[in-house]
């Protein structure tokens, strides 16, 4: 299933979007971790691959200057993230990352973050998560 960009979204959010998603299948591909499922989760866009843990991402109007990638929260990724990229984001407790709508993604280290997340079940037991600091 491949997800429609909703028009709630303003254009530079659905921007955002299509290069998140587009990150995130090129990890897939790059890593050879199999296909991307792509589905719905609480009305949010949902990514997972096998032995990962799911991705979610969204736009809110709350907060409109924002895109948010929502992570397990039971999982050490984003108190780990928090560790390591501790300038990069803005978080929101353990579950998510925020960033500005202006902001590339390839300005920040969300491709490593989201290579984490795809690769959690690989990486769990490593210090840090493997993740390295920029």
């Amino acid at each position: 299933m491949t997800i429609v960009i909703s028009d709630k979204y303003p254009k530079i959010a659905r921007a955002q979007f299509s290069a998140i998603r587009n990150e995130i299948r090129h990890i897939a591909k790059v890593h050879r971790l199999g296909k991307v499922e792509e589905s719905l989760k609480w009305g949010e866009p949902s990514f997972s691959v096998k032995g990962g843990s799911p991705i979610r991402i969204d736009w809110k109007d709350k907060t409109p200057e924002l895109f948010n990638v929502y992570f397990h929260c039971q999982t050490r990724l984003i108190d780990t993230f928090k560790e390591v990229y501790p300038n990069s984001f803005t978080y929101q407790g353990n579950r998510a990352l925020s960033l500005p709508l202006t902001k590339s993604i390839y300005d920040t280290p969300l491709n490593q973050c989201l290579l984490i997340a795809m690769t959690y079940h690989k990486v769990k037991h490593l210090p840090l998560l493997g993740a390295q600091p920029t």
